[in-house]
């Protein structure tokens, strides 16, 4: 979803609605053109159809499962961090643990918050996670979830996005409150671009160009929204609540969380 990295010898498959998108980017075997719903349930039945009643064997899932438990315990100092500034990752993990994806939408946005979100949130039922990996640009996630809350009023719609992507896009959640659409939009704010740390050197060296400044949860209220500043990990769960009850009563919500500059993401490579 996030740039990834293919192995070496794999076989592309590429399903798009528009033949400029491919060859673009990657050699692809086999180019599919139509759109992705068909085309997946056709997948699905050819498969069917292939393996007939076989079942694939206990072991590719022992192996998944071993994988999968090894990954999340490496991960899980950072995912339980009680650090300050709040660590991003245990921001993510205390919404899933308080809020059953069940009764939530949830987006990203781009940069460090799709890929901080993605590799671990858990989305049961089909349609309660929006993911767009690089599809769209800084602020898209905040006009998602508003659709998203139109779409299904009876679900609590939030989006993460950064300081960074709150700058693009961020006055639009004037919209929801003016039009009574109450999403949750979750700010993680650390105060620069952080995801471009390896990368914007010279230019911050010289300019400040990753230097990002501001008061979001200040300017939610400005705009007629319900909003809080956060700033200790214990305080996540309880803010998160307070949000919920507050979208269930009609009023468009923000929360501001105050978080480190983490720069190690999950999906930077392939499992050998």
């Amino acid at each position: 979803i996030s740039t990834p990295i293919i192995p070496p010898g794999k076989k592309i498959i590429h399903c798009t609605n528009d033949a400029r998108d491919l060859y673009k980017a990657n050699d692809t075997a086999v180019p599919i053109l139509g759109d992705a719903k068909l085309v997946l349930a056709q997948l699905v039945e050819a498969v069917k159809e292939r393996l007939g009643k076989k079942r694939r064997a206990d072991g590719v899932r022992k192996e998944i499962e071993k994988h999968k438990t090894a990954w999340l315990r490496r991960w899980e100092a950072k995912r339980r961090s009680q650090e300050r500034p709040i660590n991003p990752y245990f921001v993510m993990s205390e919404f899933q643990r308080v809020i059953l994806s069940e009764d939530a939408i949830v987006t990203h946005d781009s940069g460090s918050p799709r890929d901080q979100l993605l590799p671990f949130y858990r989305s049961v039922p089909p349609r309660s996670y929006l993911g767009w990996g690089k599809s769209h640009a800084l602020g898209t996630g905040l006009g998602l979830i508003i659709g998203a809350k139109l779409a299904a009023p009876d679900k609590f719609c939030v989006n993460f996005m950064g300081d960074a992507a709150f700058g693009m896009t961020g006055l639009d959640f004037e919209t929801a409150v003016r039009c009574g659409i109450p999403i949750l939009t979750v700010v993680l704010n650390n105060s620069a671009m952080a995801i471009e740390i390896p990368h914007l050197v010279v230019s911050h060296d010289k300019y400040g160009t990753r230097d990002i400044g501001g008061r979001y949860a200040d300017l939610g209220r400005a705009m007629g929204g319900w909003s809080e500043r956060v700033e200790r990990p214990e305080d996540i769960a309880g803010a998160f609540a307070r949000a919920r009850k507050v979208t269930e009563g009609g009023q468009a919500a923000l929360l501001e969380f105050i978080t480190s500059q983490e720069t190690r993401f999950s999906n930077r490579g392939v499992l050998r």
